[in-house]
């Protein structure tokens, strides 16, 4: 595919588009596509999701950029423990998936809108019977629950789960986030408060949540993530924007590089793709994935490379972001 010239001027060598069929629907798509870019220092992944404009995608291209470019930082450990991802599934389903891995550690998608807060309930006592009664379980609300919605739910779906660990993002607000966390005992994450925002620390500063969870991509890369963590001073759950596993190693960089890490990270959602471009690759093994930078192979960046139509698209919102660079 064509480079932008002000990529190729900052190392840019080789970009290949490419996309893969998922597994389940999450996050209301089916296929996840995106471009890797090589550079002095590896394959770095750029997959901004479609309803992000230039202007917010421009960050994703910052993380790839300088991940491709920049040496990552030095780990601190040489593997991470993660989260199995539970998706908007049947009870039977939900039940299988928890223990794909050997995770000790759950995140349950809850009020999607093709499930009622009783089948949430039903998933997450399916996932409890699954794990034990010593796993943790966390469950995600992207936002979908409005102030009241979230105080009725919360308590429901910590008897349910036979204690949560925290609920991510109940409300879309910062002024929502802050009164649903004074009214809860269960604690609160932010997420798209944190990587759609402007300033990534008012959350921390407005004390609307307990627990970050940062994704490299869109927060514009390791070392700004890095930076970000260290200003908030609250615990990060590390998570991914369910990349390839190109881009699952800048998130595995950050987690090792963190001076404290005590929560699973949401790393292990390569098992939602049906393929990867890597020969081997990053999936959870005893609960945990090792801190790796796989190559891409080039067999299969054929095998899943984009249909024209979508490569051209790529292309063109590549040179959108590398302009506002």
């Amino acid at each position: 595919m064509r480079i932008p010239a002000a990529l190729r001027e900052q190392g840019i060598e080789d970009a290949r588009c490419w996309s893969i069929p998922m597994t389940t629907r999450f996050r209301g798509i089916t296929v996840r596509d995106g471009v890797v870019l090589r550079g002095p220092e590896g394959w770095a992944e750029f997959s901004p999701f479609w309803d992000y404009d230039p202007a917010e995608s421009a960050a994703w291209l910052r993380c790839a950029l300088a991940d491709a470019t920049a040496p990552r930082p030095a780990p601190l450990r040489g593997s991470i423990e993660v989260n199995a991802t539970i998706p908007v599934v049947p009870p039977a389903l939900a039940h299988r998936l928890a223990r794909v891995g050997g995770a000790r550690t759950a995140k349950v998608k809850v009020a999607d809108v093709a499930s009622s807060l009783p089948e949430d309930l039903e998933r997450l006592e399916a996932v409890r019977d699954a794990l034990g009664p010593d796993a943790r379980i966390r469950v995600d609300a992207n936002a979908r629950w409005d102030r009241d919605e979230s105080i009725s739910a919360i308590p429901q779906l910590d008897r349910a789960a036979g204690g949560l660990e925290y609920v991510e993002q109940p409300v879309a607000s910062l002024e929502d986030l802050v009164a649903v966390r004074r009214a809860v005992d269960v604690p609160i994450a932010a997420d798209e408060l944190v990587r759609r925002a402007e300033d990534p620390l008012r959350v921390a500063r407005a004390g609307a949540a307990d627990v970050l969870v940062m994704k490299v991509q869109p927060l514009g890369g390791v070392a700004r993530c890095l930076e970000l963590a260290a200003e908030a001073d609250l615990p990060v759950v590390v998570s991914s924007a369910l990349e390839s596993s190109v881009g699952l190693s800048a998130g595995l960089a950050f987690a090792a590089a963190l001076p404290e890490l005590t929560h699973a990270c949401g790393l292990a959602t390569g098992v939602l793709l049906t393929g990867d471009l890597v020969a081997a690759p990053l999936r959870a093994d005893g609960g945990t994935i090792p801190v790796e930078r796989p190559r891409p192979e080039p067999e299969l960046l054929e095998s899943h490379g984009a249909p024209r139509e979508l490569t051209a698209r790529w292309e063109q919102r590549l040179e959108a972001c590398a302009q506002l660079l």
